[in-house]
């Protein structure tokens, strides 16, 4: 028989994960070489638990260790009646990777996608996240879009 804390779990964050989501979300940004304001991390904590907004996080769990989170946002489009479901962000800790832990993420992202009816489910990577895009090449087509940017 195995043991219900051995296995991982995919699950909307809670807010006592607080602690435990915080230094995942700074690696995050460590590899994309930005640092967020203190006050950016703040609101979007508060987001995600804010019924009003469409913005959301879940965490994958091995008992009540957290191994890494998806971040979420439903919006409108004008290609579709529709929502899109765009994932944000997607994180495993180093020492949890290679173990499905970012396949069952993204597929618990799907699932809520298809829960809304969603007309896409995308998302974007650095073209360096070459770790990143073995996996998304795997559950994923890639559809050969490049994003340009203005500041703002």
């Amino acid at each position: 028989m195995m043991d219900e804390s051995l296995k991982i779990s995919v699950a909307p964050v809670q807010e006592d994960d607080y602690a435990k989501w915080l230094p995942y979300w700074v690696k995050y940004q460590q590899f994309y070489e930005v640092q967020l304001p203190e006050e950016t991390t703040s609101e979007t904590w508060k987001r995600f638990f804010d019924a009003d907004k469409d913005i959301h996080c879940a965490v994958a769990k091995k008992g009540q260790t957290v191994l890494g989170f998806v971040h979420y946002v439903f919006h409108g489009s004008t290609w579709s009646v529709n929502d899109f479901c765009y994932l944000e962000d997607l994180f495993v800790a180093e020492n949890s990777r290679g173990n499905n832990i970012g396949k069952q993420l993204i597929e618990y992202v799907q699932q809520k996608a298809k829960e809304r009816e969603c007309g896409r489910l995308y998302w974007h990577t650095q073209e360096k996240n070459v770790t990143a895009q073995r996996l998304y090449n795997w559950v994923a087509e890639k559809p050969g879009v490049i994003e340009y940017r203005l500041p703002l």
